[in-house]
């Protein structure tokens, strides 16, 4: 059994590797921190974890004792310091926030107001969508095997990376004029409550924010652009949905050539005929949130327009399972050498 620990284990990320660390099997939970609840007990917080987890959250300065792999959900800027001393403990480190997603200092210091704290680690990060992460060429030269710092990709980029790569990786639609059109439950802007994720304002409403300005765009445009292999610009409008979990991308791109819903559909089906989590929907059928709640699966449906020789392409995930605790649980499986699903084989529910 691997000892694994928490950092942020109170927000809805860290809430959420709780639940499934539990269940894992070649998995001790160790420890589990929290600035705001320090002495109370997990199950006080989250009563879903009654008769489970009792365990006492502690300062996260102690959070290193006798821990093999410890994960990190905290606001961007407050993972950096976190890293160096798990890279200098020899300690697996995987952070859900963003402060290893982007490989340009550049871009993380205009999307996120901050500098780099400590350049030499970010050398030493591999940001991994397992699915597509030998088609990066960037992070592929790296060995996710060998890692010691994982960036846990964003839950945005996560849905519309799975759902382009197979066409943009086949070059089959152009690289100009994609339009991305995502929605995403409440969860996904945190447990501190704002105005927009309030009852009354969120509840009965549907409507798009932080339009093309969304903190999530350079790492999908870098994604994008390091499968493909030239510079890839998109248009991203995010939208907040009034339920609590789920991200569903609908995504408009332009065919190079003239092709066929079958062919495309075979193209998807081949290019992640070995990937556990990714499902590919019948022809006629569509990505719907309800199918992959709970759950480490993104489903994949395509279309097309063919009056403007349009390729759609829709994705549906759980934004706090693959895009977020459980995919970085499926990160630390393969830097481990685990079955890429320990702990991760849960069916969404029917209704």
């Amino acid at each position: 059994m691997i000892k694994v620990s928490i950092i942020g284990a109170t927000g809805y990320a860290g809430a959420e590797l709780v639940r499934l660390l539990l269940s894992h099997p070649k998995v001790e939970l160790k420890n589990i921190s929290s600035k705001s609840f320090v002495g109370e007990t997990i199950d006080k917080i989250y009563n879903n974890l009654n008769k489970y987890c009792d365990k006492v959250l502690i300062d996260e300065n102690n959070i290193f004792e006798d821990s093999d792999v410890i994960f990190a959900s905290l606001p961007a800027g407050l993972s950096e310091e976190i890293a160096k001393k798990c890279f200098e403990k020899n300690i697996l480190f995987i952070d859900l926030g963003a402060d290893f997603r982007l490989s340009n200092e550049e871009d993380y210091k205009k999307w996120y107001k901050k500098d780099y704290k400590y350049k030499e680690i970010h050398k030493e990060a591999i940001y991994s969508i397992p699915e597509i992460i030998k088609y990066d060429k960037f992070y592929n030269k790296k060995s996710l095997k060998k890692a010691k710092i994982i960036g846990n990709p964003g839950c945005y980029p996560t849905s519309i990376a799975l759902a382009l790569s197979p066409a943009l990786i086949n070059k089959i639609i152009e690289k100009e004029d994609i339009i991305i059109d995502s929605k995403s439950g409440a969860t996904g802007a945190g447990r501190e409550l704002t105005l927009n994720t309030h009852f009354t304002e969120c509840n009965e409403a549907f409507a798009p924010y932080k339009i093309a300005e969304h903190r999530h765009t350079p790492e999908i445009e870098q994604t994008l652009s390091n499968i493909y292999g030239e510079y890839i610009k998109i248009t991203f409008v995010p939208h907040l949905l009034p339920i609590n979990r789920g991200i569903l991308s609908t995504i408009y791109t332009k065919l190079k050539n003239k092709n066929s819903l079958e062919n495309i559909y075979n193209l998807y089906k081949d290019f992640y005929k070995d990937s556990k989590f990714i499902r590919v929907l019948n022809i006629g059928n569509i990505a719907n949130l309800k199918n992959v709640k709970y759950s480490n699966y993104c489903d994949i449906s395509i279309h097309i327009d063919e009056r403007t020789n349009k390729l759609i392409i829709v994705s549906a995930i759980d934004n706090m399972v693959k895009g977020a605790a459980g995919q970085a649980i499926q990160n630390m499986n393969i830097a481990l050498g685990f079955e890429e699903d320990a702990g991760l084989n849960m069916i969404p529910p029917a209704f």
